[in-house]
């Protein structure tokens, strides 16, 4: 069945769109601490240097030369008040340690609590991912629809909207298996 291609580019920019919100879900969960120490809990943490905002990850090297630990290895030493300041105001709950040369961050146990609320909050994050895909399917199917009137039959309105639903059900499904090896992970101990 042949298509417009006004139909194909609604369909693509749908699933660009819902790979990219996948994508920012990935990048949010490596933000979220489980039981180990990894890079992405501090790489986009805001530094004031030289006048703008840089992440955390153009200033210094980041390191994990421990499961527990994270150390940083700032280039300019004159910016490690600048960084010490910046993870203590991320809202992460870091206690960074300045050792004058770099900076070390110890990462406590986490407790049970701790481990469900983190469980809680990943849960939260996949849900509104999920709104979001099925928002995108939403205006996807309804720029579709408005192309009736250019002459799009109904059978391939119903194949394009059949397309987007396939695309939305693969997000929703990655989005569950990312959800629950996140879940298995925070709750590791």
């Amino acid at each position: 069945m042949e298509r417009n291609e006004d139909a194909e580019l609604i369909i693509a920019d749908a699933e660009e769109r819902m790979s990219k919100s996948f994508r920012e879900l990935k990048n949010s969960f490596s933000q979220i601490r489980s039981g180990r120490a990894t890079p992405g809990i501090v790489e986009d943490i805001r530094v004031d240097a030289y006048g703008s905002m840089l992440p955390l990850s153009q200033v210094g090297s980041i390191n994990i030369p421990e499961p527990r630990l994270i150390t940083i290895d700032v280039w300019d030493k004159s910016l490690i008040q600048d960084v010490e300041k910046a993870i203590m105001k991320s809202g992460r709950n870091l206690n960074p340690q300045n050792d004058g040369g770099f900076i070390r961050i110890a990462l406590p146990d986490l407790n049970e609590e701790r481990r469900k609320e983190l469980v809680k909050l990943s849960k939260q994050k996949s849900e509104d991912c999920k709104v979001a895909i099925r928002n995108i399917r939403r205006d996807a199917n309804d720029s579709i629809k408005r192309l009736k009137d250019d002459g799009l039959s109904e059978d391939q309105i119903h194949s394009c909207q059949a397309d987007i639903q396939k695309i939305t059900d693969k997000n929703i499904s990655n989005i569950d298996e990312l959800f629950h090896a996140k879940e298995k992970e925070i709750l590791t101990v």
